[in-house]
């Protein structure tokens, strides 16, 4: 076990540096993710991207030394096999967790309507709460840089909004608690290459309402957007890039509406009339 979470770790700071370590910190630093005195939770589903993240925030702590970190991994509803994986991974990893159960799963598999916002938003819920429970203030989430890039295409696409997923934001139902993604300019395509050149094998989305559907609706509508990110590279290999690019840079005042702190605003609150219009 000591000898893979040594590896793992080596190849970090090592061969992963560039690729992994530097963005990693890049996004601490920008987006102010951890400050002195911190309690982080980091939450642990059981893939790549979760466990990536414990790690990096492991040795994160181990050279700042100057905020409390704690690991948390959720049973929604696991089979066997994969509760094992998800454990034995930790521990393959050196990463000392807290385990507790929930029956997630069951609730949203019940639901026809929406079940992969309602088993999200309660996974929220209750890491919010244990993560509470053992005085922590910020629960660490392993959202990606692909992550934030299809969620903003996905907003755009398919529910009409220009909308991106930020780096840190503060929990509305549970005040005082806040949110952080400290993979957020971590590319996906790198969390696999350490998975593989670390010979690690972790669980994919183990719900049973998403496998499922993979099934008879041929994948989801992330994978589709996915897929069309990958087309449009073919022709401009900065897609990427500039998607991630446009929620750092978007252009207010070209605006017809948006919404702050939940208030929609249009761009005549306040128009001038006799201003002479812009072309």
């Amino acid at each position: 076990m000591a000898d893979l979470s040594k590896q793992a770790e080596a190849s970090i700071l090592g061969p992963f540096r560039k690729r992994i370590w530097e963005p990693f910190c890049r996004a601490v630093d920008r987006y102010g993710l951890v400050s002195p005195g911190d309690a982080v939770a980091v939450c642990i589903s059981g893939g790549k991207d979760s466990m990536l993240l414990a790690k990096l925030m492991q040795l994160y702590q181990a050279e700042r030394r100057d905020f409390d970190l704690r690991f948390l991994i959720m049973d929604p509803g696991y089979n066997p096999e994969n509760r094992q994986r998800v454990e034995e991974n930790a521990r393959l990893l050196g990463i000392p967790y807290t385990l507790f159960e929930s029956e997630i799963f069951s609730v949203a598999n019940a639901q026809t309507k929406n079940p992969c916002f309602l088993c999200a938003r309660m996974r929220r819920g209750h890491l919010y709460s244990m993560a509470r429970s053992l005085g922590c203030g910020t629960i660490a989430l392993g959202h990606h840089f692909n992550d934030v890039i299809e969620t903003t295409v996905m907003a755009m696409c398919w529910g009409g909004q220009l909308q991106a997923m930020a780096p840190v934001l503060d929990a509305s139902h549970f005040p005082g608690m806040r949110l952080i993604r400290p993979l957020y300019l971590v590319h996906e395509e790198d969390i696999i290459a350490w998975k593989n050149a670390n010979g690690l094998n972790f669980i994919q989305c183990a719900c049973r309402f998403t496998e499922n559907s993979a099934k008879h609706e041929g994948g989801s509508k992330r994978l589709e957007i996915k897929n069309l990110i990958k087309e449009l590279k073919k022709t401009n290999p900065t897609i990427e890039d500039n998607i991630f690019a446009s929620i750092h840079t978007c252009q207010l005042d070209t605006m017809v509406g948006w919404k702050h702190k939940g208030k929609s605003v249009s761009f005549l609150d306040g128009y001038d009339e006799e201003a002479p219009h812009g072309e």
